[in-house]
């Protein structure tokens, strides 16, 4: 990986606005009308044969977070397990690569089925990298504003996003606006090309990097999470704790994020109380269970829970 260089000029925030439940009671959420349409629908897209369990701990978490209705697309062999253990969900099986990955054969379908979403998550359990490209090529183009909302990139999905920064341009297209991207830490690094402990030491800087030159809010998680949008707003959340940093919390962010969007949160106000939803349900769980051991799928049904305690 090359020598990091320092942040573009400029990219660095002059200061973070901190998240408090103040601060989201002053920026309430949609409100959430009647009925799972007046939500609305969600799709996520990714798992494989090896990781279903990625796609359900992001679906899972849009309803939680209040989506109304539900769509996942995975890969064909795992289709009917995930039906079973989301009996909420209208559950696709899409063609799969000789490793078990989504194959970039089934772009059309996911474009498809995308048609009408509030919001669509695409990226989590995804495992082969050239192969989500390559889907991610052919799909982007069809998902204009016209088609879906909201469109959440996670997990393996950045190295498509940094693939096209070095191409020359962010590859985002028609998103711009309408993209929410969720790195951890590496993932920032690899998606700009930089060394980790370089976003380690300056993940606003990073963070509101990417932002701009993808044209989409960032919403950066580590022992801290930092959410950054392309005009330049800043925001940091000290919630949650080092039990987090667990498998699969990573998807469940993604997907309360997804399920916020979905209800009509654009990605900047999705971002953020998204990153405290997920740190105020780590603190729950740290209490009644301890600092570490809990885990991923144990967040989802704090979340219902801190949202209403947010709300007030």
């Amino acid at each position: 990986m090359p020598t990091s260089p320092p942040p573009p000029e400029g990219a660095a925030p002059a200061s973070a606005t901190p998240v408090t439940p103040a601060v989201l009671r002053a920026w309430r959420l949609p409100p959430p009308g009647v009925g799972k349409d007046a939500r609305g629908r969600v799709l996520v897209v990714g798992g494989s044969d090896q990781t279903p369990g990625a796609v359900m701990l992001a679906a899972e978490a849009a309803l939680r977070s209040g989506a109304g209705k539900l769509q996942v697309a995975t890969a064909a062999s795992v289709a009917r397990a995930v039906a079973v253990a989301l009996p909420e969900a209208l559950v696709l099986p899409l063609p799969e690569t000789p490793d078990g990955d989504v194959a970039p054969s089934a772009a059309q379908r996911v474009a498809e089925a995308a048609q009408g979403s509030s919001a669509v998550l695409l990226g989590p359990g995804v495992r082969d990298v050239d192969a989500v490209r390559e889907l991610l090529d052919a799909l982007v183009p069809q998902l204009g504003p016209d088609a879906v909302g909201t469109v959440v990139l996670d997990a393996a999905a950045h190295a498509w996003v940094g693939a096209r920064l070095r191409d020359g341009g962010s590859g985002l297209g028609s998103l711009r606006g309408r993209a929410l991207l969720t790195p951890n830490p590496t993932e920032l690094a690899l998606t700009l090309g930089v060394e980790r402990e370089a976003v380690v030491r300056e993940p606003a800087a990073h963070a509101l990097a990417l932002a701009r030159a993808a044209g989409a809010v960032v919403s950066c998680g580590g022992g801290e999470s930092w959410i950054a949008a392309p005009d330049g707003r800043t925001w940091c959340d000290r919630t949650g704790g080092t039990g987090l940093g667990v498998s699969g919390s990573g998807d469940v962010l993604a997907g309360i994020v997804t399920g916020l969007a979905a209800r009509g949160a654009e990605p900047a106000q999705a971002a953020v109380w998204g990153a405290h939803l997920h740190g105020r349900a780590g603190d729950r769980l740290a209490a009644g269970v301890g600092p570490l051991g809990f885990l991923a799928r144990e967040l989802l049904p704090q979340v219902p829970r801190v949202l209403t305690e947010v709300e007030g």
